[in-house]
């Protein structure tokens, strides 16, 4: 889905899915035996319920109005025990009924989190980041309100409400369905509310994903944001998607609060009329005035439950849109994923071979790459020129199997890479970036991420080669120096000198360097090229870079251009062709000439 298609389907309200409930009940089934315990333990406890208004009844029947002190105090006794007994049970259906929502909440928001774990790059192309974690943040609290309150309000009010009806029916049936009468009523009011209410609560859960989306890419951008002084513009797009927040959130509240309060008034006015035709009863001595207060008394109890049936239908009406985004994610396959027969990747010796390769990213996109065929011994160094978009990135991105290859193959060792665990495979191979990703933690933990049982020996020579130990001795704490988010701790060569000890550390046998020495100055990369001659002995290397400088001694140069290989040879061979690579090289030396001589002047 495109980034286009994603920011629409935002926006999109669509009906209630009864299917989705069911898989969220799906859920629950690890945990029937404790739901067992805790719907015994509800059915108790309505009983003991059910039970005070026919005492109430006979107590003012043979107790007050007859003066009997004895059953006065044994019937206030017996209503005391009831009440006690309804806390504890009360007491222990909330701990176990929390418990075990919030069980199933940590293996949703586990399950959602490892599928985002195995989606391709693909997926996250087109979808903010923001977006993303409101699904796993905000949309699961939402589901985990629904198990922890609202699952459980729902068995206890309808059966709840079952037994009202029942009681209320074999009391007297005629004065039962004359309190009735207004049950078409309350369905006339479900019916025309209920649809509204979906959407509200729908449209409520993707304005608040907007919100979020548009948080983390101001986060992620603030220095940008500020250079151009562009705070007022994103504060005015801010409070645009804040009031369109607050506008759906205050129209989804205000629907609800409209249905419960016209549910209790229904109540009221069957009440009414049982009071009216009762009354008359009682006058007449038809029917005892205990009988009918505690015939009223069920009637109140019968209108409670469907007001709280009501509420915990929005509530069912709210997880249900945050449901339907959830498992949006979870019924997204990966692009990229193991075969059913694939095999682990032998030990890598580094041939690596493209035949026909082709790609495009989308039915619907422009082919990134064509009829790619390369032949690359095991190590060889590789460098990948050409201009910005021609497809450099694509084809190590391919060789990676960040995606697939939409046309052709590409073989390692003569292994097919479709054909092995991608696991196997990308444990062999490393990569570093233009921008790496320092994650937070200590400088060791993050040295360590490729390889977790490297020695301290290893780590200290992984960070030699590159030069982390001389701005590492500059912290007190060393290697265990936290870096922070982003490893904002430190500046931008000192991260990007850390990427690089930890594909070091790592041992990779195809090395992938995308211009991943940009981020540092000339000294340091003068230092990293020195280091490389010993890392990369051995190694197949795919070396993207920018400066040209810095790739002549490359064994294969590839040049690159309108996704097609349009020259390739060494550094002499393609200066003396007189093609592209040499007008790209002239241009760059001209320039670092000029300005060498300003400088200089």
């Amino acid at each position: 889905m495109s980034q286009v298609e994603w920011d629409s389907d935002e926006l999109e309200e669509k009906p209630f899915n009864r299917q989705y409930m069911k898989r969220l009940i799906k859920y629950l089934l690890p945990y029937k035996r404790i739901l067992s315990i805790v719907v015994l333990i509800v059915l108790v406890n309505m009983a003991l319920s059910l039970a005070e208004p026919l005492l109430l009844g006979y107590l003012i029947d043979e107790g007050i109005l007859k003066k009997d002190f004895t059953i006065i105090y044994w019937i206030g006794g017996v209503l005391l025990g009831i009440r006690l007994l309804g806390w504890l049970f009360g007491y222990l259906d909330t701990r176990m009924i929390n418990f075990t929502g919030q069980r199933i909440l940590f293996d949703l928001r586990q399950q959602l989190f490892n599928h985002l774990q195995t989606l391709s790059f693909r997926f996250f192309d087109g979808r903010p980041a923001g977006k993303i974690m409101s699904r796993i943040t905000n949309d699961t609290n939402a589901i985990g309100e629904l198990i922890n309150g609202g699952l459980i309000t729902m068995v206890m009010e309808f059966t709840h409400l079952i037994g009202i009806v029942a009681i209320l029916l074999w009391m007297d049936w005629k004065l039962a369905l004359l309190s009735f009468i207004t049950m078409p009523l309350l369905y006339l009011i479900i019916v025309v509310l209920q649809p509204k209410i979906e959407g509200s609560w729908s449209r409520s859960r993707k304005t608040m994903s907007a919100i979020n989306g548009n948080l983390n890419e101001t986060i992620q951008g603030i220095r940008v944001i500020q250079a151009f002084s562009r705070q007022k513009e994103n504060n005015r797009r801010f409070d645009k998607l804040n009031s369109n927040n607050k506008q759906a959130f205050m129209r989804a509240i205000t629907l609800e609060s409209t249905v419960w309060p016209s549910v209790e008034m229904i109540g009221m006015i069957g009440t009414c009329i049982v009071i009216w035709f009762g009354a008359r009863e009682v006058m007449n001595d038809a029917l005892t005035l205990g009988f009918l207060m505690a015939f009223i008394n069920y009637l109140w109890r019968f209108w409670g439950p469907l007001s709280a049936l009501s509420k915990v239908y929005s509530q069912v009406l709210s997880a249900m849109a945050s449901a339907e985004r959830i498992f949006e994610i979870l019924d997204t396959d990966p692009e990229v994923a193991d075969r059913t027969n694939a095999k682990p990747m032998k030990p890598i010796r580094g041939e690596v071979v493209f035949e026909n390769v082709g790609f495009r990213y989308g039915d619907d996109k422009p082919q990134v790459l064509r009829d790619v065929n390369l032949r690359i011994k095991p190590g060889q160094r590789v460098a990948l020129v050409g201009p910005t978009g021609a497809g450099k990135s694509t084809i190590v991105n391919l060789l990676m199997r960040f995606y697939d290859t939409t046309e052709g193959r590409i073989l390692i060792d003569g292994e097919d890479v479709k054909g092995v665990t991608l696991d196997s495979l990308r444990r062999q191979m490393g990569i570093v970036l233009q921008d790496s990703f320092i994650f937070s933690g200590t400088i060791e933990e993050n040295l360590r991420y490729g390889n977790e049982d490297a020695s301290d020996e290893a780590l200290r020579r992984a960070a030699e080669n590159v030069r982390i130990d001389r701005f590492v001795s500059q912290f007190a704490d060393g290697y265990q120096t936290q870096v922070e988010e982003r490893g904002s701790k430190l500046s931008v060569g000192q991260r990007q000198l850390l990427a690089f000890g930890c594909v070091l550390l790592s041992d990779p046998r195809i090395l992938i360097l995308d211009e991943a020495t940009s981020s540092v100055d000339t000294e340091t990369e003068q230092h990293i090229q020195a280091a490389l001659q010993t890392v990369l002995e051995g190694r197949t290397a795919f070396i993207i870079a920018h400066r040209l400088s810095t790739i002549r001694d490359a064994d294969l140069i590839l040049v690159v251009q309108n996704g097609t290989i349009s020259e390739q040879g060494t550094h002499e061979e393609l200066i003396a062709a007189g093609g592209l690579y040499r007008k790209l090289y002239t241009t760059q030396f001209d320039m670092q000439q000029s300005l060498a001589m300003q400088t200089g002047a």
